[in-house]
């Protein structure tokens, strides 16, 4: 897909008559703004028609729709009294921005070398993610929105879809809700897969709408994880990390780096 026929698209799936699109030849880059609060989005056009290239339509489709639904959460204006039960944590890759556009500071948390944890109103199609100043207009404590985020996280369903491949098993979670990857922090969760696993435990988080359980015991396994996380890594609307993860003996997640034909290695978490 060329740049012209992809800025169109952009064009006509982006622009709902409340917002204001440029297009910037100089940096190759579109600027969506909502007309309202002046808040937007720019988008890399070199980097979109990247994703098509290793995704295809489909990822162009699912990227669109994300971008959609940022802008929407943007325009909205809620609140979090009220909505106690719709906080969530959301896992980010560690380059995810650490402040809005305007400066604002996200709420966020330490988690892997890899990732780290951020906090979000759900609002249906859309998320927003809690910032400094929003949790001061509505008079709540940063520690008390990490507790309900998680007791959140811990009540939602999660089912599995199963595989297996050469005696290694793979547990799928894909609830398209926009937790999958979160659920990576659930406790009881982890517990559970840890009683099923014959072999060594990993977890993968390529990006937010798919979390992936391996039950490693043989060496093939490492190399069809090391496979499966980059395929889902570079079909992501929101990707995470193509690295996968092993729990230790006190269960804390190290990063694999999986060589060919070579013994998988560990790297120890960021504190």
């Amino acid at each position: 897909m060329d740049r012209a026929e992809l800025i169109k698209i952009l064009e006509q799936r982006l622009n709902t008559g409340d917002r204001t699109i440029r297009f910037d030849h100089k940096k190759e880059t579109l600027r969506i703004d909502q007309t309202e609060s002046g808040k937007g989005v720019t988008l890399s056009i070199a980097e979109l028609q990247q994703r098509i290239q290793e995704g295809g339509r489909d990822a162009l489709d699912q990227t669109l729709i994300a971008i959609d639904r940022g802008l929407k959460a943007m325009a909205a204006s809620p609140h979090l009294k009220g909505k106690e039960n719709q906080i969530f944590p959301v896992i980010r890759s560690v380059s995810f921005p650490e402040r809005t556009r305007d400066g604002h500071l996200l709420i966020s948390k330490e988690h892997t070398a890899e990732t780290k944890i951020f906090y979000a109103l759900d609002l249906g199609h859309a998320c927003r993610l809690i910032d400094e100043p929003f949790l001061a207009q509505e008079g709540m404590d940063k520690q008390a929105i990490m507790e309900l985020a998680m007791f959140n996280l811990s009540a939602l369903p999660t089912t599995f879809k199963k595989d297996v491949v050469r005696h290694n098993t793979f547990y799928f979670v894909s609830m398209n809700d926009g937790y999958e990857a979160s659920r990576i922090l659930n406790r009881k969760l982890i517990g559970t897969m840890r009683t099923k696993a014959k072999g060594d435990l990993t977890v993968a988080v390529p990006h937010q709408d798919v979390l992936i359980f391996g039950d490693i015991v043989n060496p093939e396994g490492y190399d069809i994880l090391a496979q499966m996380t980059m395929k889902f890594y570079t079909a992501g609307s929101l990707r995470i990390t193509m690295l996968p993860f092993i729990f230790d003996d006190k269960g804390a997640l190290e990063p694999i780096f999986i060589m060919a034909n070579k013994r998988p290695m560990t790297g120890k978490p960021k504190k």
